[in-house]
């Protein structure tokens, strides 16, 4: 795992990438998300999708709600960058749709848009 941090719109944001699954489980978020902000004094966080585990992505796991319900909890935004186009449920298009035009959870492309998006909220 690999944190930097970056600004946009006077907003700083951490960056965390890598290339494999650390978050597998709630705690493993919880984890993330207390690292991130010991090691940067974020509360926004730009996640790389290699590190969330596949079950994040399986809806009737209920992982991502239960991810995102702390994220809100801690009051921490974060964006999720990755393709989501190889991913064929309909639940998980609805919802990356609606996080998508929330305030506190993002799916997007790229570093950048994740950035724009965090910087605005």
């Amino acid at each position: 795992m690999n944190i930097t941090t970056t600004e946009a719109g006077g907003t700083k944001i951490a960056v965390v990438s890598g290339n494999e699954a650390i978050v597998n489980d709630v705690q493993s978020a919880l984890d993330l998300m207390m690292s991130v902000r010991y090691e940067t004094d974020c509360d926004r966080i730009v996640i790389h999708k290699a590190l969330l585990s596949e079950d994040f992505f399986e809806l009737k796991t209920r992982l991502a709600g239960e991810i995102l319900q702390k994220f809100i909890n801690y009051q921490v935004k974060a964006a999720v960058v990755g393709d989501f186009s190889g991913y064929n449920s309909r639940s998980l298009r609805d919802f990356i749709y609606e996080c998508n035009h929330g305030t506190d959870f993002f799916f997007v492309a790229d570093e950048e848009e994740a950035a724009q998006k965090l910087s605005q909220v």
